[in-house]
């Protein structure tokens, strides 16, 4: 059946990986949805990542499978720890393919980035078919360190939402489900509008900015009408939301964009220029693609939610149970992704 009350996590065995369960996990326990880990590979020429996140060769699929499953149950771990029972899936074949088509069925997916390598590059590289640009369901891609290799803590509770807001229908989703989420967590939303520099007189810029202002409010205001307990601020800046937004990845916990497909944020974001936010951003990036917001608008969405959709019925996923791993794995993984937890 379909899992529109469900969260879909990848994991590949990386430490990435796994602090992206734990991200799902915990936000999974606070708005009530269920979680579901999924280990995707491909065959032939599959390297596993071992536990100590060193890449290692694999001879065999049932070898690979058996590693794909050691890798879940450590997952499983990890999200029981948090309080939640997940259930696991495996997926072959190309990552990227199989996980636009489970996107149409899932509430959010959610995938660790380490930078480069691993399951985040394989889906949010340079690559015509990044995840983003073409999935059906917003996107949560956590960091795991910072440019200098620090890794990144993560909160159990979430009082900070920074969103990068336009008048373009993606910009105005991606504002919508902020709010949404800022709101569930009791969280302060701060709303970041960016307007072009401009060369000349001072008071034509104070025309520009009251401008951008005075949209900005008549934007939100629907949003305090069906939130009236939550905290907004907005800020006007010059040149580059994506720079504020990287900016304001530092000092909160969730940085939420949308997404045009090829052009717009995703050119930033998912193309060559390699400064784009995922690659920077210290903290989680909640991704509202353009189909997800398309299909609400065509109604597609609820007709994809109403339908009867079975995992058997998407090529290349299969559901499986596998014992969980010990609990003092999953606590020595959660000291490796995150030192400085209290």
């Amino acid at each position: 059946m379909v899992n529109e009350k469900a969260i879909l996590v990848g994991v590949d065995g990386s430490n990435a990986s796994f602090k992206a369960v734990w991200w799902a996990a915990n936000y999974a326990k606070h708005a009530g949805l269920m979680l579901q880990i999924v280990c995707a590979y491909s065959l032939p020429g599959y390297a596993a990542v071992s536990f100590d996140a060193t890449y290692t060769a694999m001879d065999g699929e049932n070898a690979i499978d058996n590693d794909a499953h050691q890798i879940l149950a450590q997952a499983k771990a990890i999200a029981d720890d948090q309080g939640v029972d997940a259930t696991t899936l495996v997926v072959t074949g190309d990552p990227s393919s199989v996980f636009i088509e489970l996107s149409r069925n899932y509430n959010l997916i959610v995938i660790g980035n380490r930078g480069k390598g691993g399951l985040a590059e394989r889906l949010l590289g340079t690559t015509s078919s990044s995840l983003p640009a073409y999935a059906y369901c917003p996107i949560v891609v956590v960091p795991y360190s910072d440019d200098d290799g620090k890794i990144r803590h993560l909160n159990n509770t979430i009082t900070r939402v920074a969103v990068g807001s336009d008048e373009s229908k993606w910009g105005l989703k991606a504002l919508e489900l902020s709010a949404k989420f800022a709101s569930s967590w009791g969280a302060q939303l701060d709303v970041i509008s960016a307007v072009p520099q401009i060369q000349g007189m001072d008071e034509i810029e104070q025309e520009v900015f009251d401008s951008y202002h005075e949209d900005l409010d008549n934007r939100i205001k629907p949003l305090l009408e069906k939130y009236p307990d939550l905290s907004v601020n907005t800020s006007i800046v010059p040149g580059s939301v994506v720079n504020a937004l990287t900016t304001a990845s530092f000092d909160h916990d969730v940085v939420v964009v949308g997404s045009r497909g090829r052009g717009g944020f995703t050119g930033l974001l998912f193309g060559s220029i390699s400064q784009g936010l995922i690659q920077h951003s210290t903290a989680p990036v909640y991704v509202v693609p353009r189909k997800y917001v398309e299909d609400i608008e065509s109604g597609l969405r609820n007709d994809v939610i109403n339908a009867e959709l079975s995992l058997n019925d998407i090529k290349g996923v299969e559901s499986v149970d596998v014992p969980m791993a010990d609990k003092k794995q999953a606590e020595y993984i959660e000291s490796v992704i995150d030192p400085d937890k209290n």
